[in-house]
């Protein structure tokens, strides 16, 4: 399958990696390809991903079959719509992104939301790309972690998914699958991403206390 991965930070970076791995033909995208490859980090990641090509944001989305949003939750509306409404619709969309506030760190606030609880930004960002398939998952844990379930507790812990669409959530649930993920829980329509975003405010405060972001939640039942 052809994968466009919106976003070079650490989340894009190992997931186009890992689905690169898996065998699928990736291209990741940013605003600026010399600005991102000039960046020492991002080079070495060429070095090592050298089937992963770095384009345009545009060129990326019209790449993919499937879309990943890894962008800043903050900037991922823009992000999107320099990709093109035009070159996401019909596609399903993985959001990965969380909307974090950290305006309030500076002055030794936590870490919060831009969105409240009656909305959500895999929400918004349907809304504003209405023929886009969006589908809102692996938000919920550390970017090591989505890619590479397994090495915590051998994989038993839980994952969620949600979005409007069954057939969209049915292409994400399998790709989860190729990641790792064996405990997948389908919460309903787009709606419950607000819950899988407030979750991430649990996050932070389990990462602020357990000193690592390896770990997850596994829902019992």
């Amino acid at each position: 399958m052809r994968i466009a991965v919106l976003g070079t930070g650490v989340a894009g970076q190992l997931l186009a990696g890992k689905f690169a791995e898996l065998g699928h033909d990736v291209m990741m995208g940013t605003r600026d390809v010399t600005a991102t490859l000039a960046r020492a980090e991002a080079a070495a990641w060429a070095v090592v991903h050298p089937g992963v090509r770095v384009g345009p944001l545009a060129d990326t989305a019209a790449h993919g079959e499937l879309v990943v949003n890894a962008t800043s939750g903050g900037a991922s509306v823009d992000a999107l719509t320099m990709a093109g409404a035009d070159r996401l619709a019909g596609k399903v969309l993985i959001d990965v992104a969380n909307p974090l506030d950290f305006s309030g760190q500076t002055a030794g606030l936590p870490t919060t939301l831009l969105v409240e609880d009656t909305d959500s930004l895999a929400e918004q960002i349907q809304r504003a790309f209405p023929e886009a398939r969006v589908v809102k998952t692996l938000n919920t844990v550390n970017a090591s972690v989505m890619v590479d379930p397994q090495h915590l507790a051998g994989g038993d812990h839980t994952m969620f998914v949600a979005g409007n669409e069954p057939e969209a959530k049915s292409a994400a649930i399998e790709l989860l699958r190729e990641l790792g993920w064996r405990d997948v829980i389908d919460l309903g329509d787009l709606s419950n991403a607000r819950g899988q975003e407030l979750l991430v405010a649990l996050w932070l405060r389990l990462y602020g206390a357990l000193g690592t972001p390896d770990f997850n939640i596994k829902v019992v039942r």
